[in-house]
């Protein structure tokens, strides 16, 4: 197989770059392997003129008239003696029970190959060809053709003696033949013919195309690809015919069935025998090339193809050259092929040598890409094989992938591969390991190493974290983050990192790192010193982590210096373990930090804090004015003498104003806001806010020799206070910006009233009368009476047991209900228990 692989494929392209012509150079279709063992020595003594293939066995035909019987592996299990001269054809039948067989002699033998039943006959001229029905051993199929100059067409009747009848002369030698279900084809001289056994009917004549060329040396070769399609070769030219069915509506004396032509094309070279492959073609050629030196042409090795038919050309898939024994001595007649359609095995027949093509299988692929050393593509293939994989092992394919990567010093495509690879081979991993070791390239592998169920010797990995520490601070700290505490020894690495921070004390990058191994042995006192000391933004997730707040109750001030927000919302959702009066006698000394805390927790709950009311006052004051006066509204434990006393002395006018205010001294606070404000619109708002009558008089009396303040009140009073008795206290000629408009929105606001006034009169006028309505229609509505009410003076059933009798009944407004003579004479001024006004039913 080697020898024809490596001398069958055609050659490609010449370049200059070894890998360019590496690269273009495509994958073959086909493998190749000569059949041996019997095969070998027969042929050395003697050739091979014929050979027919069966999915069990095969049988070979050779020029000294014998017919061997071979299994698939060219074993001899059966030789016949027919002739002293050349087995011109073999036919079996698709059981492979019944063989027939005809030589150059004239003899024809039909026999069972495991029966005793046969045929026998001797003719007076060569007999080229023979072919059973396919369904031979059935007993209404005994049915065979043979053809030298005529074909003959036997079959047995019921009497068990065979009968003769003629399909066909007069056109030359019957050079090939072969049945496919009900149609026999044939070629001689002038063309090809095809016959339907069913219909007895010849449908078809296909004519030679290449009538220069001698029909003994370029014989036809013929190939069903199915039951209606026959693929013929002539010389250089191949013609797909499909068999059809013909329109009954046609003329009557046609035949049933006829043929077209659905692809015809030309090749380069002599066809010397077609095979399907799927919707393809394999065309074995016989090659004939001109010489450099010589004129004269010469035979070259034959070229086994597989082509792409189209309507009138075809596509070349792939061409192989096979190297067979004694190529420059054969002619076109003299190559044959054979296919079993079973497996898509190929025999290509020669007299010295019988090659069988097959196509290539995973196995195949993945050793041609390793062969071209892609790797990559193999390593793939492999993996999707891998269930049905037969000689390959994927990690054998894919330590050669990681040697190669080596090689070429693509360190880290190799390690990436090792995850892949390497899978749970431990002993693997580690020699992996020490080899990366030993080219230096350590970090390359170490992110790839495995870290989950299966892992490798702790040694392993703390010799990866000591290469870090040598050269790369930020890798080993990557590490520490990414692989599980488990993997190494813990101490040993702490002590590594102490030793190197002894160097380089301050070194951020070995201190976080110490920090997270500490927090993996559960020393979390020292990790969050160290983190508290780098200011770390871990520290909160490792006290919330592991709860570590009594180990921070004297860590506050540091906490809060850190980042105030997180430190605050920590200690305010945690009261539970760190107290509020722990954390104010902590920050104590540092009042910026001690407002921070309480104005959260006041924000939160206005009570919770109330005992530190009275010190954030001062807090608020000195550190966050803003919220002062939001404080003071919303406190109600906050003591007012106090804040109007530290709002007095830093002169806060507002907050003092409020707290006046609060207090009941407000014609004080109105005072403040005109004399320390200056503020008309504020002064109005606080007049409208407290609604006194008093106040309102202070206002007009303090604005009455004040211009703008007069605008102000002119253009706000009107819905508060009349405004006339403003206007009467202003003194003549006084100058009032904007006098004009302010009258016009007093009378405006006047006349808006007054709208307003009548629209709801309007609406109170509508809305009584509809209810009056209402309440008429209520008082009509008829009342029930019956048995079960009763007199409320006599308390008797209030209808009588006799109703045809007449009667009356009062029924109140309250539903209280007397018989009439039960009620007081109206003159007497007695009343009864209800006192609504009846009416009479």
């Amino acid at each position: 197989m080697s020898e024809l692989e490596e001398q069958g494929r055609k050659p490609s392209e010449e370049s200059t770059d070894e890998s360019e012509e590496e690269d273009s150079e495509e994958e073959p279709k086909l493998k190749y392997e000569r059949l041996a063992n019997g095969v070998t020595e027969i042929l050395q003594q003697d050739a091979a003129s014929c050979m027919t293939v069966h999915d069990k066995f095969l049988a070979l035909g050779t020029h000294f008239g014998k017919v061997f019987l071979l299994d698939i592996q060219g074993n001899v299990t059966q030789k016949y003696e027919i002739s002293s001269v050349k087995i011109n054809q073999i036919s079996l039948d698709e059981s492979g029970e019944h063989v027939g067989i005809c030589s150059e002699d004239g003899k024809v033998q039909v026999f069972g190959l495991y029966t005793r039943e046969g045929f026998h006959e001797n003719f007076d001229c060569p007999i080229k060809v023979v072919a059973l029905h396919p369904q031979f051993s059935k007993s209404n199929n005994k049915q065979f053709v043979t053809g030298g100059n005529k074909l003959l067409l036997y079959e047995r009747n019921w009497l068990n003696r065979w009968k003769t009848s003629t399909l066909h002369e007069g056109e030359g030698t019957i050079t090939n033949v072969k049945w496919r279900a009900n149609l026999i084809a044939w070629a001689n001289s002038v063309g090809v013919k095809i016959y339907d056994i069913s219909s007895k009917q010849r449908i078809t004549n296909v004519l030679r195309d290449n009538t220069s060329l001698r029909p003994d040396m370029y014989p036809c070769s013929l190939c069903w690809k199915d039951n209606t399609t026959l693929i013929i070769g002539w010389g250089s030219s191949i013609k797909m015919c499909a068999v059809k069915e013909r329109d009954p509506t046609e003329i009557r004396d046609l035949p049933s069935r006829y043929v077209e032509i659905v692809s015809a094309f030309e090749t380069e070279f002599f066809i010397s025998g077609l095979a399907p492959l799927a919707d393809q073609l394999v065309t074995l050629y016989f090659v004939k090339e001109n010489s450099e030196h010589m004129e004269e042409e010469f035979r070259a090795r034959p070229r086994l193809d597989i082509i792409q038919p189209l309507p009138e050309s075809c596509e070349e898939i792939s061409s192989d050259a096979l190297t067979v024994r004694n190529f420059q001595e054969n002619e076109c007649r003299d190559y044959r092929l054979e296919h079993s359609e079973g497996e898509s095995l190929f025999y290509i027949i020669s007299p010295k040598d019988i090659v069988v093509a097959k196509e290539r299988d995973q196995d195949d692929h993945i050793d041609w890409l390793l062969d071209k050393k892609k790797y990559e593509e193999a390593l793939m293939a492999a993996e999707i094989s891998f269930k049905n994989i037969k000689r390959h092992d994927v990690q054998k394919i894919g330590m050669a992938y990681i040697n190669h990567l080596v090689e070429k010093k693509d360190y880290d495509t190799a390690a990436r591969k090792c995850q892949k690879v390497l899978g749970k081979n431990m002993d693997l991993w580690e020699n992996e390991v020490y080899r990366f070791k030993t080219i230096g390239q350590l970090k390359a592998i170490s992110q790839y190493l495995p870290r989950g169920d299966l892992r490798l010797r702790p040694a392993i990995y703390e010799m990866i974290l000591h290469e870090f520490l040598k050269t790369d601070y930020e890798g080993f700290a990557t590490l520490i983050r990414e692989w599980p505490g488990e993997l190494y020894n813990n101490m040993t690495i702490v002590q590594t990192v102490t030793d190197h921070l002894k160097k380089d004390p301050t070194n951020s990058i070995l201190l976080t790192t110490l920090a997270e191994l500490y927090t993996y042995d559960q020393r979390y006192d020292r990790a969050l010193e160290i983190y508290l000391r780098l200011r770390h933004k871990d520290v909160y997730q490792l006290i919330h982590k592991h709860n570590l707040f009594s180990s921070i109750e004297d860590k506050i001030v540091l906490l809060m210096d850190f980042d105030k927000e997180k430190a605050v919302d920590m200690l305010l959702d945690n009261e539970d373990k760190i107290s509020t009066d722990r954390v104010v006698e902590e920050l104590k000394g540092r009042p910026e930090l001690l407002h921070v805390y309480l104005h959260k927790l006041f924000k939160r709950d206005h009570h919770k804090g109330q005992k530190y009311h009275e010190r954030q006052i001062s807090l608020y004051a000195e550190y966050d004015r803003p919220n002062l006066l939001p404080f003071l509204r919303d406190s109600t434990h906050c003591p007012l003498e106090k804040a109007l006393e530290i709002c007095q002395q830093r002169h806060f006018v507002e907050e003092t104003v409020f707290l006046l205010s609060r207090m009941g001294n407000c014609r004080r606070a109105l005072q403040m806001i005109m004399e320390e404000l200056g503020d008309v619109d504020k002064a109005i708002e606080f007049a409208k806010e407290q609604d006194d009558a008093e106040l309102w008089e202070d206002l007009i009396s303090y604005s009455i020799d004040k211009p703008p303040f007069i605008t102000g009140l002119l253009n706000n009073i009107g819905t508060h206070v009349d405004p006339i008795l403003l206007i009467h206290r202003i003194k003549e000629g006084m100058e009032i910006p904007n006098l004009r408009d302010s009258l016009v929105k007093i009378l405006q606001d006047y006349n808006l009233q007054i709208l307003l006034r009548e629209g709801c009169k309007k609406i109170l006028v509508a809305d009584s009368l509809s209810l009056l309505h209402k309440m008429h229609r209520t008082q009509m509505r008829g009342v029930r009476v019956d048995e079960e009410n009763i007199c409320e003076a006599c308390h008797v059933t209030i209808l009588p047991s006799d109703t045809a009798q007449p009667f009356s009944v009062v029924v109140f407004h309250c539903r209280h209900m007397f018989h009439k003579e039960c009620l007081p004479s109206p003159g007497t001024g007695e009343r009864t228990n209800c006192r609504a006004k009846h009416r009479s039913i």
